[in-house]
């Protein structure tokens, strides 16, 4: 082994007469390394020590011991070395001092080239960079292994996850990066936690917004609930705008106040592009999916295309009127992609109406009750789709700003259909929409409006010339 200084005529010497060696010995063998000028001091003091040798000049040279494990024994610099090779091998090096300069000079040029040709390859292979606030949700623990196990973003894609969270949940949040180390994900190429929210969000290329606050209108007003929301999105947006690329998605989350926290982080960060802020409705579509499957005793897998319309962890309309069954065991059969309409199959209305949409507070308990892999695999999936496309002519709903789709109100994050394709979502606005069904968009648009604007008027209380 061939260690030196870039600019070292010495240990220019030394490796051209190792590579003689090399060609004319059959089974002597040369490995080089070549450090910077700059970094040379502090590799040899590293090696030094870890070995147990004792040297201080450009070259050092050592004996790889491959029947021993690969110990080595240290030969030691230019003048041990010719006399190693004039012994053992009755050759030396006749070079002079001129072509020793001109050779180390040209050795050094060879490494700066060679350390920005490795600069650039890895520029271009720069882990995705996650953000995930609140990580010590239960959630979180689920939800890491669903991102780093390569099914979310590809076989390819290498990924750094990033953990944010107050001082006093720092326990919880190296818990899950130990564990998260020790599975040894192939595509994790890094995890760690934070505790500073000033250094929130750096480089970030997707960030998922799981901050709740736990309603108990015993305790506080509606009101109150809404301006901390509010205030924890005054602090993330800019943040966002400051420290994240300015192509990053956000996603939120959670178990409350999921479309206010897109809304306002969408007030809060003007420059975030509209487009990448969304919240998830797939934990309830998920929940309809399996409910409406328990009625009609068949697989989860083939109920699709039921909408979630509103608000997605508030006042939301669970709509039927799209959703079809695939793989139903029924008199009628077809090919793998025969399909019904689900109306059309479950003749007793009167379930529907008094015990379906009416149960829906028993959903939205059974929802709010998944803590861990249910929401954790809904921004998973989602997250899939972004990425990779949804299926094919597949309803997936999500919360997004309206721009007037179904005559619902400009400004507010609201759940309705979309497909996924090429990167982007876009609203499946050729659905038709029967009457009840927009009659019911109406009500939940008017509540959406107004949080909305009770979140802006607390603001407007708190800090009136900041608001105007």
């Amino acid at each position: 082994i061939f260690t030196g200084k870039a600019n070292c005529p010495y240990y220019a010497k030394a490796e051209l007469l190792a590579d003689y060696l090399q060609t004319n010995l059959p089974n002597f063998r040369v490995h080089k390394i070549t450090q910077h000028p700059d970094k040379w001091e502090q590799w040899l003091h590293d090696i030094c020590e870890t070995n147990g040798w004792e040297h201080r000049q450009s070259p050092i040279i050592w004996r790889e011991l491959l029947d021993r494990g690969g110990k080595g024994q240290l030969l030691g610099g230019l003048n041990d070395f010719l006399e190693y090779a004039q012994q053992y091998y009755g050759t030396t090096s006749m070079m002079l001092s001129e072509e020793m300069l001109d050779i180390a000079e040209e050795n050094l040029q060879a490494h700066l080239e060679i350390v920005k040709e490795d600069e650039e390859i890895k520029s271009l292979i720069k882990p995705m960079q996650i953000w995930i606030t609140s990580a010590s949700v239960p959630m979180c623990y689920h939800l890491v292994p669903l991102l780093a196990n390569g099914e979310v973003f590809g076989m390819t894609t290498e990924i750094s996850i990033h953990l944010l969270d107050t001082a006093q949940f720092k326990e919880i949040l190296c818990g899950i990066v130990m564990e998260a180390e020790d599975m040894a994900f192939p595509l994790l190429r890094s995890i760690s936690e934070h505790t500073e929210i000033d250094q929130a969000f750096i480089e970030a290329d997707i960030i998922i917004v799981l901050d709740d606050v736990l309603v108990n209108l015993e305790v506080q007003s509606l009101e109150n609930y809404i301006r901390e929301v509010s205030e924890i999105c005054q602090v993330y947006a800019p943040l966002i705008e400051k420290n994240a690329k300015s192509e990053v998605r956000v996603i939120s989350s959670g178990k409350t106040f999921a479309n206010l926290k897109a809304t306002m982080l969408r007030t809060y960060g003007p420059s975030i592009r509209p487009e990448n802020i969304i919240a998830v409705a797939t934990s309830w579509e998920s929940a309809a999916k399996a409910m409406l499957a328990r009625k009609l005793n068949m697989n989860t897998a083939g109920v699709r295309d039921v909408i979630v319309w509103g608000n997605i962890t508030g006042s939301n309309y669970i709509d039927l009127s799209h959703a079809k069954l695939y793989g139903y065991d029924c008199a009628i059969r077809g090919p793998a992609n025969f399909q019904r309409p689900l109306l059309n199959v479950i003749y007793d209305s009167d379930w529907i109406h008094s015990e379906f949409l009416s149960a829906q507070s028993t959903l939205s308990s059974r929802v709010s009750r998944c803590t861990g892999m249910l929401p954790a695999h809904a921004v998973a999936t989602v997250l899939r789709y972004w990425y990779h496309g949804s299926p094919p002519e597949e309803i997936i709903s999500v919360g997004i700003l309206s721009e007037g789709q179904f005559c619902i109100p400009e400004g507010i994050i609201f759940s309705m259909p979309v497909r996924f394709q090429n990167g982007n979502w876009e609203v499946m606005t050729e659905l038709e929409i029967n009457e009840t069904t927009q009659k019911v968009m109406g009500r939940l648009s008017h509540e959406l409006v107004q949080e909305k604007l009770v979140a802006l008027k607390e603001v407007k209380e708190m800090h009136p010339y900041e608001a105007e």
